[in-house]
């Protein structure tokens, strides 16, 4: 999934930490838009024709659907045209290095050229049509599905889950800074770190977590530069260009971790006066840092800090 993965098992056995890996690859083999043998590679390439899925991606477009309509369209994994658009179409490693992708960025004839800049409205999720009984997923023409925004997530859930069912007492999945953690923590418990996103050698704050996902997006990790300007990964859908609205950071807490994945974008999209009222509506607990060092939190984010302040609340 273009990051790291640690795995935490508490109790079982050390065959649960081969287990975990090699359903983190199935996801990946399953998910990732930069292989051309992955479900969701073959699934953007059918767009207008209904195409059957495995019960794990047919979840994930699924929750990701669910998730658009629950953030009234500020998450949108109908974005991908947009990021290719900008330039991100292809692993992040080649963007950055400004190598072009081995098997080329998937668009049709029509899309414009990579790193064009050319603003990509997202189409939204209102026409993709869902068939349960079939697992079957039907995209409109011309609407691309981007698994970035909410796969790390919905992965870590699922392993978690697999690791407590064949025996582990407790596990954390840790996918690039979003994870899971359930179940009977180590002696120190659960406890994950918040770093200063303007200085990495600086902890702003400690959380304790129990059954709980969590989530960090930023402005500053995936950015690259096209003609002088410098872009990000998280879009505005609806203008389809990098945001920009003051937020550099944001961390959510939440019951699942693609919960709190999708609320981050969600938070990011809303801006740092209104992603309160959001977290507040869909049961998320948010962390915010701006350009200018303004740190926030919405109410109940106090309740995880470990012997750490909690800055003032919003609002």
């Amino acid at each position: 999934m273009g990051t790291t993965c640690r795995l935490t098992v508490v109790g079982g056995n050390e065959a649960l930490l081969g287990t975990a890996r090699r359903r983190v690859d199935e996801l990946e083999a399953k998910w990732s838009r930069f292989r051309d043998d992955s479900e969701i590679t073959r699934l953007n390439g059918r767009s207008g024709r209904a195409t059957a899925l495995s019960a794990d991606s047919f979840l994930l477009v699924d929750h990701a659907v669910a998730a658009w309509r629950a953030t009234a369209g500020r998450y949108d994994p109908t974005v991908l045209h947009a990021l290719e658009s900008a330039g991100y179409d292809r692993s992040f490693e080649q963007v950055a290095a400004g190598r072009p992708g081995e098997n080329g960025s998937g668009r049709g004839a029509a899309e414009p050229a990579a790193g064009s800049g050319t603003g990509r409205p997202a189409p939204g999720c209102g026409a993709v049509v869902l068939d349960p009984q079939l697992r079957a997923v039907t995209l409109p023409d011309g609407v691309g599905f981007d698994p970035g925004g909410i796969g790390k997530g919905l992965a870590a859930d699922i392993v978690v889950d697999l690791l407590l069912e064949e025996g582990a007492s407790g596990a954390c999945v840790d996918l690039g800074g979003d994870g899971r953690m359930a179940g009977e923590p180590p002696e120190d418990g659960w406890r994950v770190g918040l770093g200063d996103p303007h200085d990495p050698d600086r902890l702003l704050a400690i959380v304790g977590l129990t059954d709980h996902g969590i989530a960090t997006s930023s402005v500053l990790i995936r950015r690259w530069e096209v003609e002088g300007a410098t872009r990000h990964h998280l879009l505005d859908p609806r203008t389809g260009a990098s945001l920009d609205n003051g937020l550099d950071s944001v961390t959510v807490i939440a019951p699942d971790a693609w919960v709190a994945e999708i609320l981050t974008k969600a938070a990011f999209v809303a801006g740092p006066v209104d992603a309160p009222a959001v977290m507040a509506r869909l049961g998320g607990h948010a962390f915010l840092v701006e350009r200018s060092g303004r740190m926030t939190a919405t109410p109940g984010f106090a309740d995880f800090l470990v012997d750490v302040p909690a800055p003032a609340a919003v609002g």
